[in-house]
Formats: C-alpha cells, sequence, structure tokens
C-alpha cells in the first residue's frame, strides 16, 4: 500500500494565500460596487457558502480588508462593512488635495507625448458619457483618470496611500454626480486638468488639481447638508434609544 504524501508546508501557505487573496478581491469588489453597503454584515457562514471557501481564508481576508479600512470589527457582534461619517471623508479630501496637486506638478514636467494622448482619451471618453447621460460610466472613467495620473506621477509609495484613500472614500455613498448637471461642470474641471499638465508650467498644473479636489470636497459638504435637511426630523416624543440611533454617525 501506498504511503500517503501529505503537500508541502510552504505549497499548503501559499494554495492558503492564494485563495485568501481571491476571496478578499471578490468581497473588496462587491464592497465598492455596493454590492455589500455600508453597514451591512458580513456573515461568514453565507459568505462561505456563496464563494465556495472555508471560514478560515474568509476570515483572513475580513482581517486584511479591516487593515485596508474597508470593514470594522465589533466584539460579539461581528463584522460589518464601514460607513464613511461627512467628517473623516472631508479629511480624506484634504490628503487627496495635496497628493493631486504634487502629481500635477510632477506631470507637467515630465509627461511624455503618449501619457498625454492617453489622458486626453479618457477626457473624451468622460465627455461621451456626458453626453449619453451615463452617471455610472462617468463615475468609473472619472476614477480611472485620476488613478492614471497618480500612476504616471512614478512614486508607488504614493500611488498606494492615493488608492487606499479612494476605496477608503467610496464607502461614502454620497456621490456627487448623482446629480446630472454636474457632469458637464466635471468633464470641464477635467480637460482644464489636462491643459493645464500640457503647458508644462508645474505651479498652472499643480494648482488646478488641487482646486478640482477641494472643489469636490466643498461640493460633498452641500450635497451631504441637503440630504441632512431633506431627512424627516423625529418627533418630539420618540424613544430616547432612537433618537440616539439618528444622532449616530453613519
Amino acid at each position: 500500500m501506498a504511503a500517503t504524501v501529505l503537500p508541502h508546508p510552504t505549497i499548503t501557505l501559499l494554495q492558503t494565500s492564494s485563495l485568501t487573496s481571491v476571496v478578499q478581491g471578490e468581497l473588496e469588489r462587491m464592497i465598492l460596487s455596493g454590492e455589500l453597503a455600508p453597514g451591512d454584515k458580513l456573515t461568514e457562514m453565507t459568505l462561505a457558502a456563496r464563494l465556495g471557501v472555508s471560514r478560515g481564508p474568509l476570515r483572513e481576508a475580513f482581517r486584511m480588508l479591516e487593515e485596508a479600512g474597508l470593514v470594522r470589527t465589533e466584539k460579539n457582534r461581528g463584522v460589518f462593512v464601514r460607513d464613511i461619517p461627512i467628517a473623516e471623508a472631508i479629511e480624506i479630501f484634504d490628503l487627496r488635495a495635496a497628493m493631486d496637486e504634487l502629481v500635477g506638478r510632477r506631470l507637467a514636467e515630465s509627461i511624455k507625448p503618449p501619457q498625454l494622448k492617453e489622458i486626453r482619451g479618457l477626457v473624451d471618453q468622460m465627455e461621451q458619457a456626458v453626453k449619453a447621460k451615463d452617471a455610472h460610466a462617468y463615475h468609473l472613467l472619472n476614477l480611472q483618470f485620476h488613478d492614471r495620473l497618480v500612476e504616471l506621477a512614478g512614486n508607488s509609495k504614493m500611488t498606494a496611500i492615493y488608492r487606499k484613500l479612494i476605496k477608503e472614500l467610496s464607502l461614502f455613498r454620497r456621490l456627487n454626480l448623482a446629480d446630472g448637471w454636474l457632469m458637464p461642470v466635471s468633464a470641464n474641471e477635467h480637460r482644464q486638468i489636462v491643459k493645464a499638465i500640457a503647458s508644462g508650467d508645474a505651479q498652472v498644473a499643480g494648482k488646478a488639481m488641487f482646486d478640482h479636489a477641494i472643489d469636490s470636497k466643498e461640493r460633498t459638504i452641500k450635497n451631504n447638508l441637503r440630504q441632512q435637511q431633506a431627512q424627516p426630523a423625529l418627533p418630539a416624543a420618540a424613544p430616547a434609544k432612537l433618537r440616539a440611533l439618528q444622532r449616530a454617525p453613519q
């Protein structure tokens, strides 16, 4: 009778790590697409059955997603998709503005003609999405445009930090571009960014990108205020616990 050959520990580790990465990637996709919404509980049994994996890789994926800022773990309650409050979203916008300014300055000094053609092409596609009134396509192109600019700046550390911030910001589900009238304004701002980068003037390009990020922050603040004002107030006799829930950050 042939002896049973057990897999080498290193192979087992690689197989587990690979599976965990796949699970993490799928959960991240579900979160960023809104399939798993902010506040949703990630139930191990349900997700393990849905993804066809054991609970081990799933729990490790939860840990990695928590490090990435996409989920939170509550003792004795479980794991939940994070919901970014407005105050944290504003902090992210401020960090992004500082990074975008640096990106604009670097690209004005170093961008190559093929790269400039590439980002012009993205703006062309954004303008086509505006004409088609396709807010979803525009939003994806918007993300792709800014991600590519950061990537072209050539600083891998900054790119990694930027992408983490953008993922966290995506949990703040109050998208400015939900208002169709804003898409042409946004598209024009992106066109001006490309022109500023193409000019070769680092100061002008940096300012264009910084101003765009700050304008996005201000629009977010105004939209959040409008949403709060539109929410019906609880009656004076509402239970104290219910009032506490309304005041709690989402």
